[in-house]
């Protein structure tokens, strides 16, 4: 009772001061949930920072590839401003950023980073004509298939579009397939707001998702950006990654993506090993996985992941939320629009609670299976605000995303 009524008041505290910033009520503006934690049982213990009050450097776009920069900035420096009023951030291949530690990356004046190829027009004609999505999008077990760059494919459909994309753009190296944004890979200690991420378009060649946060990565706060036509996935979490908070976030893929919009992975096989038992613990809180998402909203191995006051509306889904080996999901206080049937699906999971959603189409709620805590404190949003407040205050919205509780 306590920690339910300390939730309330600091909740009351952050409300005064989010309306001041043009954001919702529910705001927190502040990291919470798993992204504080230090252990499966001990809540609200580590003091998300970022990059503090340290050094700054602000860019602004030159119109050319920008990765080289954005990389040196985020080495040199404890936060990075991108400014989007020159244009977007163009990058040639995703930044990939290894052993990163205490760093905080925002975006002002509508920054976004985009990716330098795109899955256009003339790349979707080619491979509707190639009938492409009539091959299996799965492993068919038969040893794969060689490209004609001696590259090992599995799945069939897999293996066809990189061969006619290898043969159009006369690339062997298939330097196409790095198309993402950001990796992180042992960071820790991360804060991200304020961006919008675009990618080339969803298409099914295994290549880089839009962001990724990968190797043991851990305490990270992921807030108010866009995830838009990431090539795999628009953001994935894998191996033994930890401790990560996504508030007020939203996923989507246009008219750009072509096959494969599964937006959001977490642990990338049912092998423990490569994925860790006790890890991949994620609260996803307020987010919106948009027009265009498919599956994977989110996919969840082995991780404890609380869905709390997410907006679905994605109609046309083929499988939303999707529970799988040995995961723990509690989803609560969600809303599912209009057009959403698919809302879910479980295999193998070791507990799925469902507390207080809205359903628009007819669902049939599945039993609780199992029992699951939190070791965090929280106050969730009323459920019937959630989709006006997401609708509204979700994605890349902020005044001033420096300013954080």
């Amino acid at each position: 009772m306590y920690r339910i009524f300390l939730s309330l008041i600091v909740m009351m505290i952050v409300t005064t001061a989010s309306m001041a910033q043009g954001m919702s009520q529910y705001d927190f503006n502040a990291p919470f949930g798993w992204c504080g934690c230090t252990s499966l049982t001990d809540g609200d213990a580590c003091k998300v920072t970022g990059g503090g009050e340290g050094s700054r450097d602000t860019l602004v776009s030159t119109g050319e590839d920008m990765r080289k920069q954005i990389t040196k900035a985020l080495r040199e420096n404890d936060i990075v401003v991108l400014d989007g009023s020159h244009g977007d951030f163009i990058i040639s291949k995703r930044i990939e950023m290894d052993d990163l530690r205490d760093k905080t990356i925002v975006g002002i004046n509508g920054a976004r980073i985009s990716t330098q190829f795109k899955i256009d027009a003339e790349i979707r004609n080619l491979l509707n004509s190639k009938n492409v999505k009539q091959y299996v999008s799965a492993s068919t077990g038969n040893g794969g298939f060689i490209l004609s760059n001696g590259k090992k494919v599995k799945e069939e459909r897999e293996s066809v579009v990189r061969q006619t994309l290898i043969d159009y753009l006369k690339d062997d190296n298939e330097t196409y397939r790095d198309a993402g944004v950001f990796s992180f890979d042992r960071s820790e200690n991360i804060i991200m707001r304020n961006l919008t991420l675009v990618g080339p378009g969803s298409i099914d060649v295994g290549g880089s998702d839009l962001m990724t946060i990968s190797h043991a990565s851990k305490h990270i706060w992921i807030d108010h950006c866009d995830f838009i036509d990431g090539m795999d996935g628009n953001f994935d979490i894998n191996s033994y990654s930890d401790f990560i908070t996504i508030s007020w976030c939203r996923f989507e893929y246009t008219e750009n993506s072509f096959d494969h919009s599964n937006t959001n992975l977490i642990g990338s096989s049912d092998r423990e090993f490569g994925n860790g038992e006790d890890n991949l613990n994620v609260t996803y809180y307020a987010c919106n996985w948009d027009k265009g998402c498919d599956q994977r909203m989110p996919m969840v191995r082995f991780g404890t992941v609380h869905l709390l006051n997410n907006l679905y509306s994605c109609e046309g889904c083929t499988r939303a939320v999707n529970p799988r080996f040995h995961s723990e999901v509690l989803i609560e206080g969600n809303v599912f629009t209009k057009g959403v049937k698919r809302i879910f699906q479980q295999n193998d999971a070791k507990s799925v609670i469902f507390r207080n959603n809205s359903y628009a189409e007819k669902f049939k709620q599945p039993a609780d299976l199992g029992s699951m805590s939190l070791p965090y404190s929280y106050a969730a949003m009323p459920v019937d605000s959630v989709e006006a407040e997401v609708r509204k205050y979700c994605g890349a919205t902020l005044e001033n995303p420096l300013e954080i509780k």
